[in-house]
């Protein structure tokens, strides 16, 4: 990935923040049937010792599982906000007309090496902590326990566990340090007006500030 220094995001919590609140991320590899790629939700654990492990499952009738068993490497990249930037907004077109459109964004990617398991009271964890992690909040929770039990046990055995300890994680927030104090409060203001109001970018232009 592409990261000028203004743009990389080294700090780890801000990394985790994103990975947990935009979890679908898409898995890619490339193996004995080449460069392949599906979005799948996964879940961060994260050790004492600082040590970060990715979990996920496939179908298994999904060949990418296959195709993960003993590779060295495979890529996750989770997408946050994303929004277009208008040049409109730029104090700086009323000063000289020198602007483009660009397009802010924030993103993470986390490389390591794929394990594959086939283990039922990993898999049942996986899908008890992926469901109690979506459910969180809502009224009324669904868990896991309330299918029944013969049902639940066939569609784990339909599924496979995929675990990535992470050799390497990078991140990349995007939202305008690189324009004036002017031009990044005209993009906040823009992009809050197109929302109808709040808007995730937008505060992370507010919040990150000049980093060039």
């Amino acid at each position: 990935m592409y990261e000028p220094p203004h743009f990389r995001t080294d700090d780890a919590a801000a990394q985790a923040a994103l990975i947990r609140a935009c979890p679908l991320g898409l898995l890619v590899s490339a193996g004995a049937g080449g460069l392949m790629a599906n979005p799948v939700p996964f879940l961060l654990d994260e050790g004492a010792g600082g040590e970060r492990v990715l979990r996920a499952h496939l179908a298994r009738a999904n060949p990418h599982w296959r195709d993960l068993d003993g590779l060295p490497e495979c890529l996750v990249v989770f997408q946050g906000p994303d929004r277009y930037v208008t040049p409109s907004w730029y104090a700086t077109k009323r000063e000289t007309g020198k602007v483009v459109p660009t397009w802010n964004y924030a993103t993470v990617q986390a490389r390591g090496r794929p394990r594959v398991i086939e283990d039922e009271a990993w898999l049942r964890r996986q899908i008890d902590d992926l469901t109690r992690m979506q459910e969180a909040g809502r009224d009324a929770p669904w868990s896991v326990a309330d299918a029944p039990p013969a049902f639940t046990a066939a569609q784990i055995r339909g599924i496979v566990g995929i675990e990535i300890p992470i050799a390497r994680l990078t991140g990349k927030w995007k939202v305008s340090q690189n324009r004036t104090e002017a031009d990044r409060a005209g993009v906040a203001a823009g992009l809050r007006r197109d929302a109808g109001g709040n808007d995730a970018m937008a505060d992370l232009v507010d919040r990150l500030g000049v980093r060039a």
